[in-house]
């Protein structure tokens, strides 16, 4: 079917709930400052409070994976977001940091959870033909976050304190969870794939009524196309990791550790490189800001492209032009080169980020072990996140800024030889192509 309104309201309550998902997360780096300027956190605990998120987005992203191939994307998804806004609200009123850093781990398990139910239900609504494209203008309202969260941190922090970013950020999220409770259908695939036809042919037939059809199918005809149609999915833990389901898993965890190496070490890393290079503090920073104008603008060239090219071959491509940008731009010294050859490799960057986190790591999986999948290959991507920068912390000591370069293109080449190798063609096939036959179901256990 074309897309039609349903379509389209189905991409703004998703895409809006994950930018409210975003706007939290990207608050802590503001509200850290704050702390610090009050006397509240140092070095430390600012290292504690940023690790006790990555720690929640380990534990959400898996807990999310099971319950939402278990009980459903929007149930999911609705106590994702009652997890992450409550504990938002409780650390407004946090009495100290050690309580408000346990309090961020708790946002970081509903934020986990929502970016992995968010990404990976929206390419269960989208046809095939254009879900490359659609799942990138997610990623563009998502990565719109950190500039909404940078506003709303300069106005309400000097005016009120840090504890109103988080009560505006838990305020918008509770609304976000009524709008999604209202407007949000359950993912029909998901409801035929665990016995309730009904209620998903119910959904497609409104959606086509919306798009200026008869209702296309019955509960009957349906049953006639696959009549061994069962509620029960007895995959285990084990199962992804050997036969179809650990290809999958290896491809889609390759995808995403690709893009948490190379995101987290250049987003984070940046400004200090630059100062390790000579270059004064205020200059630095103005240097990564407007180096970061290349990431709206790569993450919008990827809903242009995204539809156009075979994904395993784009993934690979993005992966090595990150890798070898990186390292010509470790070996600049004219501040010039330095800001033209960054901000190409940061567009360059944002690309990938979107195919990665949005397009392809959600579509290899086949709908029955699509959360538990994503999931496990988001939190081992977290893992990264979690341990890269005390690899880059060192080795900036030790051996210097190309260093960093070599080892983290040296990292990306084996992602992309991974993807290269091993990777799942996505483009243009439907949820149900990629599913798996009960021959490889038996050769996966």
């Amino acid at each position: 079917m074309p897309v039609s309104r349903w379509h389209w309201k189905t991409f703004w309550v998703v895409g809006f709930a994950l930018q409210f998902n975003g706007i939290l997360n990207s608050s802590g780096n503001s509200v850290l400052a704050d702390l610090v300027d009050r006397g509240w956190s140092n070095n430390y605990w600012n290292a504690f409070f940023s690790s006790a998120m990555m720690v929640g987005f380990f534990v959400g992203s898996l807990v999310a994976g099971s319950l939402g191939d278990k009980i459903g994307r929007k149930k999911t998804y609705e106590l994702c977001i009652v997890v992450f806004a409550s504990a938002s609200l409780v650390a407004a009123f946090a009495p100290g940091m050690v309580f408000l850093i346990v309090c961020r781990g708790l946002m970081g398990i509903g934020m986990g959870g929502g970016i992995v139910l968010g990404y990976g239900s929206f390419t269960e609504f989208i046809p095939a033909k254009s879900r490359g494209m659609w799942s990138a203008r997610i990623s563009l309202l998502g990565n719109l976050s950190p500039l909404i969260a940078a506003i709303l941190a300069a106005i309400l922090i000097p005016t009120l304190s840090w504890r109103a970013v988080f009560a505006v950020g838990s305020a918008l999220s509770f609304v976000m969870l009524f709008v999604v409770h209202l407007r949000l259908d359950e993912s029909p695939r998901w409801l035929i794939n665990n016995g309730r036809v009904e209620e998903g042919i119910a959904i497609i037939n409104k959606v086509a009524r919306e798009s200026g059809f008869e209702e296309v199918l019955s509960p009957d005809q349906v049953l006639e196309d696959d009549e061994e149609l069962e509620p029960d999915d007895d995959t285990k833990l084990w199962d992804f990791f050997h036969g179809d389901l650990g290809r999958r898993t290896l491809v889609a965890t390759a995808t995403l550790v690709a893009m948490n190496l190379s995101l987290y070490t250049i987003t984070q890393w940046v400004p200090t490189i630059f100062v390790n290079q000579g270059i004064d503090i205020k200059n630095s920073l103005q240097m990564s800001m407007i180096m970061m104008i290349g990431a709206p603008v790569g993450v919008y060239i990827s809903t242009l492209i995204m539809d156009r090219f075979p994904r395993k071959i784009l993934g690979a491509v993005l992966i090595v032009l990150v890798a070898v940008l990186g390292f010509i731009y470790a070996n600049q010294t004219s501040r010039t080169a330095i800001l033209l050859i960054g901000t190409v490799m940061i567009i360059v960057l944002y690309i990938y980020n979107s195919f990665s986190s949005a397009v392809y790591a959600p579509e290899v999986w086949p709908t029955k072990q699509k959360m538990r999948g994503l999931g496990i290959a988001n939190s081992i991507g977290r893992v990264t996140a979690i341990v890269s920068p005390y690899l880059v912390a060192w080795l900036l000591t030790e051996f210097g800024v190309v260093a960093v370069f070599i080892v983290l293109g040296a990292l990306l080449t084996l992602c992309a030889v991974i993807l290269a190798v091993f990777g799942i063609e996505t483009r243009g096939r439907t949820c149900e192509e990629m599913s798996l036959d009960s021959d490889q179901l038996s050769s996966t256990r």
